[in-house]
């Protein structure tokens, strides 16, 4: 048994949320995707896996799938421009910049950050901060906003699913050692793009913590799994290698994945509790990954059964939309700050692990 501490240190967020946007695109069901990608049925090699079938393995009806949408960058940056209209800012008055995606449109030397912060007009003072987060990157991204001195951080969020998995390789790959799931890594990742401003403004009740879990995963030993294998296109397994291109696809490791969602969830709500005893009901939502349907509701149902808290508590998208990675749960309180669900002065929360492994959760305010 480790002797480290059982939860990591928090620290204050004095920023709140003065502006929000999101873009995902119209759900496709999930029988017409599966219609067009066609999964090879291992039972039966003349047969592809129906609607029906992928529905029960992952529980999604439907998932946000364009890559005609998301092909280049311009939803993305319109998004962004979104944000910080409704934030009441300038280019000119941001001062900080983090880009937050485990899919960029160009894979080294932060490109991506680089053309957004040029496409929005951001000073040149500002430094491009590209963060290759996956599932918890908002965690990470809040968890660096605390540290940073900045009155104005822009956050901007995406996943380009459909443009990196759409490749065959998704459906027959005996070189990954996770090639005979890697269609569900297809089936259940989802396009998107979320972009929020934070703002000083003289906020204190906010909190923020992050952990890795690598040293220690609660009171036990470090947790050992990336949970997501993606082994290809770096130094270890170069582009034009022998098998790079089949490593460089999205694994899921199935069952550390729902070991680590659970128990980091829980550990997750532990830690709030510990801080804020009555965040439950203080804040108006909260917000967890969307990681699948199965996973989703499994912790949400211990959290209601166990504090007697309504379901409309808990912001759920996942059997519409699929996994929609880092943007997940800012598109959540997008829909619910434009439907008036949560409004000026309400606090929120946002609680995601993710691959790495990495979680954490933080508690803001809606300016």
């Amino acid at each position: 048994m480790s002797t480290l501490p059982s939860h990591p240190p928090v620290r204050p967020v004095q920023r709140v949320i003065a502006g929000l946007s999101s873009y995902v695109a119209d759900p496709t069901p999930i029988a017409e995707w599966a219609e067009s990608f066609q999964v090879p049925d291992r039972k039966d090699s003349s047969k592809y896996l129906d609607g029906p079938m992928v529905e029960k393995v992952l529980g999604v009806r439907s998932k946000s799938w364009a890559p005609e949408v998301f092909q280049n960058q311009e939803v993305v940056t319109q998004v962004a421009r979104e944000a910080l209209a409704n934030a009441q800012l300038s280019a000119r008055q941001i001062d900080a910049v983090l880009i937050v995606t485990c899919s960029p449109y160009q894979v080294l030397l932060d490109q991506d950050a680089f053309y957004f912060l040029k496409c929005l007009r951001i000073p040149d003072s500002v430094v491009p901060v590209q963060l290759g987060a996956g599932c918890a990157g908002m965690a990470r991204a809040m968890q660096l906003a605390t540290q940073l001195s900045a009155e104005n951080i822009l956050i901007i969020a995406y996943s380009l699913s459909s443009l990196y998995t759409r490749t065959s390789l998704y459906k027959q790959n005996p070189v990954h050692p996770l090639g005979r799931s890697l269609w569900m890594s297809a089936a259940l990742f989802s396009d998107g793009a979320s972009a929020v401003v934070l703002r000083k403004n003289g906020y204190r009740g906010g909190l923020a913590f992050y952990s890795r879990d690598s040293l220690a995963f609660g009171t036990e030993g470090g947790f050992d799994d990336p949970l997501i294998h993606y082994m290809g296109g770096g130094a270890l397994n170069p582009p034009g290698q022998d098998h790079s291109e089949e490593l460089s696809c999205f694994g899921m490791a199935g069952d550390r994945v729902k070991e680590y969602y659970m128990k980091g969830m829980r550990l997750n709500h532990q830690t709030l509790l510990q801080n804020r005893p009555n965040y439950l009901t203080d804040v108006r939502k909260i917000y967890t990954h969307q990681a699948s349907p199965v996973l989703t509701n499994g912790f949400l149902n211990h959290l209601i059964e166990t504090n007697a808290i309504p379901r409309s508590k808990f912001g759920v998208n996942v059997e519409t939309y699929g996994n929609l990675v880092a943007t997940s749960t800012l598109k959540l309180l997008h829909d619910d700050m434009t439907s008036g669900v949560a409004r000026t002065g309400d606090e929120i929360c946002i609680s995601v692990v993710g691959a790495g492994p990495e979680r954490g959760a933080f508690i803001t305010r809606i300016a």
